[in-house]
């Protein structure tokens, strides 16, 4: 991949050695090519409301998005709002939130985040980022995928596959997600920070792979300053490609 370069003995402030100006072009190049790639990349955990996907969000640590969308149908029937999670017996939400793993600390997670939107937000969730990282079991991450799917207010989404994506593809060398999300932020106007963060995951959920990712069968490869990292060969790498939600 050849790169604009700063002159000999200026600090280009990037992982690349592009000047920062390269750098968002060549972001924004492989930003919209990812999106004509994954039209139809969206949150892909089942909600209706806010409090459905928050809840959903909190079950979906270290589990994948089918097995809580195999358990929110009967966890939301049975608790419909905050104020149901709040009173909610212990021993059967654990029960119906077993497959999704950890399921004794998600279930405290969970009774005492229906607790926190009883008693200080009137059993709603707020549309606030300063105000949800407040709640029991909920992060930036947590916070961001409710603000911009639930709520429509912008935010980058830093899951592991975002972080390694953006990565791999030179637009940050940051491993703290906050960092990551600030640098990714940066090179994208506001309104884009949403979908890029759905375009970004299905790209490592279907391509990107941490272990080996299919660079043959990969859209963005020329525009990839990691290109080479995982398998090259067109027809074994269109192999690793998984074309849907993994189980």
């Amino acid at each position: 991949m050849s790169v604009e370069s700063h002159p000999s003995g200026a600090d280009p402030q990037t992982p690349t050695g592009e000047t920062p100006l390269a750098l968002t072009r060549r972001a924004r190049r492989m930003s919209r090519v990812l999106h004509e790639h994954y039209p139809d990349a969206r949150c892909e955990l089942d909600f209706a409301d806010a409090y459905q996907l928050l809840v959903a969000t909190v079950l979906s640590a270290q589990t994948t998005d089918v097995r809580v969308n195999g358990v929110t149908p009967t966890l939301f029937a049975r608790y419909p709002d905050a104020r149901a999670l709040a009173a909610a017996d212990r021993t059967e939400v654990e029960t119906i939130i077993q497959p999704t793993g950890f399921f004794r600390a998600k279930t405290e997670s969970l009774l005492k985040l229906g607790a926190a939107l009883v008693e200080r937000f009137g059993g709603q969730v707020p549309g606030r980022l300063s105000d949800l990282v407040t709640l029991p079991g909920v992060g930036r991450k947590t916070a961001n995928v409710v603000l911009g799917n639930a709520f429509d207010v912008p935010g980058i989404t830093v899951d592991t596959h975002l972080g390694r994506v953006a990565r791999r593809f030179g637009w940050t060398d940051e491993t703290d997600p906050v960092a990551v999300e600030h640098a990714v932020g940066a090179l994208f106007p506001r309104r884009d920070w949403t979908q890029l963060s759905h375009v970004l995951i299905f790209h490592g959920r279907r391509i990107c792979h941490a272990r080996k990712p299919a660079c043959g069968a990969c859209p963005v490869a020329r525009l990839c300053p990691s290109y080479g990292e995982g398998e090259t060969d067109p027809a074994a790498a269109a192999r690793l490609v998984r074309t849907g939600p993994r189980a």
